[in-house]
Parts: C-alpha cells; structure tokens; sequence
C-alpha cells in the first residue's frame, strides 16, 4: 500500500531541503521500500536538487513535447501510450528511488480526454510506490489538478516570522479539503527558539509537528536526524 506525502508551502521555506532530508530518512529506516519523487512544483528545484535538468515532463507528454528514448510501439490505446509515455521519463536517483517532474498541469475542469487519461495514468504510476514524496506548488490544489490520489501526510513547511505563520494558516485552508483521510501538520524551519511562532500557530489552530533549527551550514544528515523524531507523529508507516 502506497504512503503518500506532499511537502506544501511558500518557495523559500525550505520544502526542498525538507524533502531531501526526509528521503535519506526513508531510505535509512526503510531499506527495501520503494520511493517516487513527484516534482509538482513549477520551477523544478526538486529535480535540479539533484542535478538533473529536467528536459521531459509530464505536461511534456500531454502537450506532445517530449522526446521519447526509443520509438513509439504500435497498437496501443490512448490509455496504454500515456501509461508507457509516463514509464519513459521517470528517472533513476538509486537503487529503490525514481523521480518525475509534472510542470503545468491543466485545471481538473478540463474536459478533455487526455487530461482524464493523464490523471489515471499518474494516480497508477503513484500506487506501485511504497512511499511517494511531492514537492507541491504553494498548496494541494495544483497536485489535485494532476491526480487523485490519496495524501497521507501534508506537512506545511513555513519560515518561523508572523507572515509566514499567516501564510501557512491560509495554504492549509485551501488545502484541507484534500486531506480527508490523512493528517496535516506544521513544520517551523530556521527556527531560533522563540516561543512567538509557536503561539501564534495555536491562535490560529494549526496542528504543529515541530520545528527544525537554523544551520549556519545547511546539513541534511542533521536535519534527517530532527526529522527522525518528528516522523513519530506523522500519518505514516513507522519503523519495525
């Protein structure tokens, strides 16, 4: 059964480096699982984390943009072509680890046929992952426009100052209707042990998870260290 986790929030909160951080957790705590990093976020910061420059999307695809590895096989279905499509630009990290980019995705009210058959083709692609990872643009809105798949885990990453807290605040309004059946929580980046972000989260009712301290030297290790603490508290499988 797939675990699903979407990384939401502001671009500059830190969702990437949370992100990577929490795959080293993944991949330490669960050896033998699958992961899929999903990069819903428009400027693809996930994949360039890595050093891959995205070239083929799945907007790519849709839009009839990309450019194949190999030929197009004969004989297949709408349904079929977009299911191997997809299978061509999903990229290797490791062993156990794959990525793939979205970019644009077209509003759910589109009805056309191929966004259908697009959103079908990414939701069974997500479930044969023990874990998928999204780094999602803003809020869920822009990912439920993609797939509908099931969240898990919403975790909110916010900068620990009053605007970005309010931020926070609206982000996990507009996205709570996606996470019926999951959980959706706050993490505090760069926090400096101040009592004032904190406060401010329980005047505004959100569910904090924890917070992560600021490094003068970014660190994943550490950071994968924190997060190996706040992991107990999240909708997720926990370590045997």
């Amino acid at each position: 059964m797939t675990s699903t986790i979407a990384v939401i929030g502001k671009s500059g909160s830190g969702k990437t480096t949370v992100i990577r951080a929490l795959l080293k957790l993944l991949q330490r705590n669960f050896k033998d699982k699958t992961i899929l990093l999903l990069d819903n976020d428009l400027t693809l910061e996930l994949s360039d984390s890595f050093g891959i420059k995205t070239r083929n999307t799945i907007y790519g695809i849709k839009s009839g943009k990309h450019e194949y590895k190999t030929g197009i096989p004969e004989g297949m279905t709408k349904q079929e072509y977009i299911d191997w499509a997809l299978e061509d630009i999903v990229l290797n990290i490791d062993e156990n680890t794959d990525i793939i980019a979205s970019w644009f995705v077209t509003p759910k009210d589109c009805h056309c046929p191929s966004t259908k058959l697009t959103r079908d083709s990414v939701t069974k692609l997500i479930e044969r992952y023990d874990f998928v990872i999204i780094d999602c643009e803003y809020d869920l809105k822009y990912l439920n426009s993609l797939t509908d798949c099931l969240i898990d885990e919403a975790l909110i990453i916010s900068n620990p100052n009053k605007e970005a807290i309010c931020l926070a605040s609206k982000i996990a309004d507009s996205s709570r209707k996606y996470v019926s059946n999951g959980q959706m929580g706050v993490i505090i980046n760069k926090f400096e042990g101040d009592n004032e972000p904190l406060d401010l989260l329980n005047a505004l009712e959100l569910d904090l998870i924890g917070c992560i301290k600021k490094y003068d030297i970014l660190d994943l290790n550490e950071i994968s260290n924190t997060l190996e603490i706040l992991y107990s508290r999240m909708n997720l499988p926990q370590k045997g």
